[in-house]
């Protein structure tokens, strides 16, 4: 019901100590000047900046995820967009109105937290109704919102009951419930699913997917988990250290990542990385690494191309289900193998580093461990990273 749009958006959060510190004698000493980094994020004479340079255009009922490790400044930034958080610089804009000033309570959003927050001593209907009671709606009305927001979460046989007597995935409907009753323009979810178990989990996904359908509102929805990330999100936003690091569809994120934090923190198990060379023959561009030589995709060759790329030493990536056992390639030994169902996981260690590598189950996988093997992948499915700002050569 609302587009919300984030214009160069920063949280500095005050430093703790003075600025200038006393050494011996009492005399003054003064600090650095310049910014410095401490524990990933930037420390500034402000203060420690928590999220920097966030612009981010939200359509009219799309779901945007942020998604990102603890600390990245996801959280953070939803809690600006709510209005629980003070904006340091910038601009946030919903259905076209500026409110870095307006109150939470009028900036017509809802927000379901991590934790559920629940009343104890209030049935289910009365923690759905309360919020609209305070507004003095009509008894009909909050009645019917109600009830209307029970039958889509399927927790109406549950009305009369208190918090203490639910599930856990049955309080976050409750929680979903009390925020969806009020028609919010933007609706906010922060890490809703984390307390739950990992069925629970896949269940309330496959419950928010339906919701989103049955609803228009505007979803912002954070989450460290990627997996939630590339099955609820339009787009993803993936951050790091208080900065946005791409975004995109779930599929663009996986298929092309924007550098090598994204390739490594997208996808389960995460992207194999190997020491490489990026070589121009003939004009065509390869990847070389042991003995073998790997001729790039044209789609690769014409964006390498464009970019006037030069031969160089790279960060090779290549995912774990995109790797081939074959007679000759990356040679590495098998360490560990984990069967997976239909498929097999083996851990292996790849020019001295840790490798996943993932292969179809044939027959009795646990002889294979201490073998080493011979490794390959085709063109279509190897990313480039430089070695100097670890960026994609490609984009």
């Amino acid at each position: 019901m609302a587009e919300v749009i984030l214009k160069n958006i920063k949280k500095v959060y005050p430093n703790s100590e003075p600025k200038e510190k006393k050494g011996l004698f009492g005399k003054k000493k003064t600090e650095e000047e310049k910014p410095h980094r401490t524990h990933h994020l930037q420390i500034t004479d402000e203060g420690v900046v928590a999220v920097q340079e966030f612009s981010l255009d939200i359509k009219d009922k799309e779901f945007i995820v942020l998604v990102g490790p603890s600390g990245c400044g996801k959280s953070t930034t939803l809690r600006m967009v709510a209005g629980l958080e003070e904006i340091t610089g910038g601009e946030l804009y919903i259905d076209g109105n500026l409110v870095n000033s307006v109150e939470p309570k009028d900036r017509d959003i809802a927000m379901v937290f991590q934790s559920y927050a629940l009343y104890p001593h209030m049935t289910v209907y009365d923690n759905m109704a309360y919020s609209l009671k305070i507004k003095n709606v009509p008894k009909d009305q909050i009645d019917k919102k109600v009830r209307e927001a029970a039958e889509i979460l399927d927790i109406t046989q549950y009305l009369n009951r208190k918090p203490k007597a639910l599930s856990g995935g049955q309080r976050q409907r409750v929680a979903i419930g009390r925020a969806i009753v009020r028609d919010p323009k933007v609706l906010l979810m922060d890490e809703p699913l984390s307390n739950l178990d990992a069925k629970l989990r896949n269940q309330m996904r496959a419950e928010i997917i339906k919701l989103r359908n049955r609803i228009n509102t505007t979803f912002i929805y954070v989450t460290h988990d990627q997996t939630e990330a590339m099955t609820l999100g339009d787009r993803i936003v993936v951050m790091k250290d208080g900065f946005i690091q791409q975004i995109g569809t779930p599929q663009e994120v996986f298929d092309h990542p924007s550098n090598l934090f994204v390739a490594g923190f997208i996808g389960t198990p995460q992207m194999n990385f190997f020491d490489a060379r990026l070589a121009l023959k003939d004009g065509e561009y390869y990847v070389e690494i042991d003995d073998i030589s790997v001729k790039l995709s044209e789609e690769k060759q014409k964006r390498l191309r464009e970019k006037g790329v030069k031969e160089q030493e790279v960060t090779l990536g290549v995912r774990p289900e995109h790797m081939n056992i074959a007679d000759k390639g990356i040679k590495g030994r098998i360490d560990v193998t984990e069967l997976m169902g239909s498929s097999c996981h083996l851990h292996m260690t790849i020019k001295e580093k840790d490798a996943i590598v993932i292969v179809p189950r044939e027959g009795n996988i646990e002889n294979h461990m201490g073998q080493e093997i011979h490794l390959n992948f085709s063109g279509n499915v190897a990313h480039v990273f430089s070695k100097e700002d670890n960026h994609n050569l490609e984009y």
